[in-house]
Parts: C-alpha cells; sequence; structure tokens
C-alpha cells in the first residue's frame, strides 16, 4: 500500500526535471499528502503541464462519490483485470509525482513506526498512476487517480508487504505516450533497492493536518 507521500521542489525544479509548466498559482509544496486530497500530476492527455488531480480512484461508472477513498492504490498484478482500473490502463494513466513517500513498519502488535523512502540524493521521481474523470451530480468533473503498487525489494520488504511503481525516468515517456498494456504491465516492477534510502521519522505524520517540512525529518526511537 501507499498512503502517504510528499511533493516539494520549487516549480521551476519540476519544470526542468519533468518538461511541463507549472501553474504557479496553483502548485503548493505537500510534505505529507494524503487520499482525497488533490495533487500533482502529469496526465497522459495533456503531457506537457502539471495538473492536480484527486488522490482516490472515481470511476466514470461510480454512482457513489466515496468509492474514491477505496481505490487509491491498484495492485500491478490484477490491474488489467479489475473492472476499476483495466480501462485506465489502456486509456488513463499517469505520472504521479514525489520526492519521497511514507510507510509504516509493524514493530509489535501495538506500535508502528513511519518510516520515509527516499530515491538517490533526494531526487524527484514518479509513481505509475491511473486516472478517470466523474461526474457528480451538479455536472461538476473530478479527475481522480490511483497509485500502482506492486511486490517489495530487499529494502522495503523489511518495512512493508507492498511498494509504490516507481517509473526509472527513461520509461516515465513510455508510460504516458505507450497504449501497448502488455507492454506497460512489464513496467510495473520493484524499483532497485540499492538506489533507495529509508529511515524513520516523527509520528507527526501519523495526520495529515501536519502537512509540514518537519514531517520529512529523520528521527531516533528507543525500542
Amino acid at each position: 500500500m501507499c498512503g502517504r507521500f510528499s511533493f516539494s521542489p520549487l516549480a521551476k525544479i519540476i519544470e526542468d526535471r519533468f518538461d511541463v509548466k507549472v501553474d504557479k498559482t496553483r502548485y503548493k509544496p505537500r510534505y505529507n499528502s494524503a487520499p482525497s486530497q488533490d495533487l500533482a500530476v502529469i496526465s497522459n492527455s495533456n503531457p506537457g503541464e502539471l495538473d492536480f488531480y484527486r488522490w482516490g480512484l472515481k470511476p466514470f461508472w461510480a454512482k457513489d462519490k466515496s468509492i474514491g477513498n477505496k481505490l487509491i492504490n491498484a495492485k500491478a498484478e490484477t490491474i488489467a483485470e479489475k473492472p476499476s482500473f483495466k480501462n485506465s490502463l489502456k486509456w488513463r494513466r499517469c505520472l504521479v509525482l514525489s520526492d519521497g513517500f511514507y510507510e509504516w513498519k509493524t514493530m509489535n502488535k501495538k506500535e508502528k513506526i513511519p518510516y520515509r523512502i527516499t530515491i538517490g540524493d533526494n531526487n524527484l521521481f514518479a509513481m505509475a498512476g491511473i486516472w478517470g474523470s466523474w461526474k457528480d451530480e451538479t455536472g461538476l468533473t473530478i479527475n481522480s487517480f490511483a497509485i500502482i503498487t506492486t511486490s517489495p525489494n530487499k529494502l522495503m520488504e523489511n518495512i512493508h508487504s507492498r511498494m509504490p511503481v516507481i517509473l526509472s525516468p527513461n520509461d516515465e515517456k513510455l508510460w504516458l505516450s505507450n497504449d501497448d498494456t502488455t507492454l506497460l504491465q512489464s513496467l510495473l516492477r520493484p524499483f532497485p533497492e540499492k538506489e533507495m534510502t529509508a529511515f524513520p521519522v516523527s509520528n507527526l505524520v501519523n495526520s495529515p493536518a501536519n502537512d509540514k517540512q518537519e514531517v520529512m525529518n529523520p528521527v531516533e526511537y528507543l525500542l
């Protein structure tokens, strides 16, 4: 599962790294992004601009808007089979932009310690996502997304049983531009653990209300 992440670079850095235009009146750094929020993505329908989609996929056919609360992730192993996801895999894909994500390691039956996981030297990266458009009863269109997850690499398996699919820079444009689902599924694999770092962070990250830089800082726990 991937249920929390951050994305906090300067707009100019985003533009240079991902070759997109950033509306600086809409973009703001997020240190503790959570489901139901409008977050930074690049979609295959608008690859030249940074968009903001709601985290929690609402398929166009859904009658209940609360379904998005359940569809924050999509498993790579079954994405081509599930009715909620297979059409999006073919036609509606996106990059979910991040500079780190959080996961909770169970130490015993009662205690969980939050970890922050980063790539390289706090490099920006893109998680593979799918998106959909849904209209409410007033006709308002809501674009939303889910993050694709896969089995953990050796680093992540010590923390959690799943991890987000992190695309290599070479695969990001391929994910947006190619509609061959067999090829796309081949990209949905664990990221190399040698390029990742994980460290404990404060329990402040447990609450989405704590959307501040402090939640990203490493801490030590006495176990």
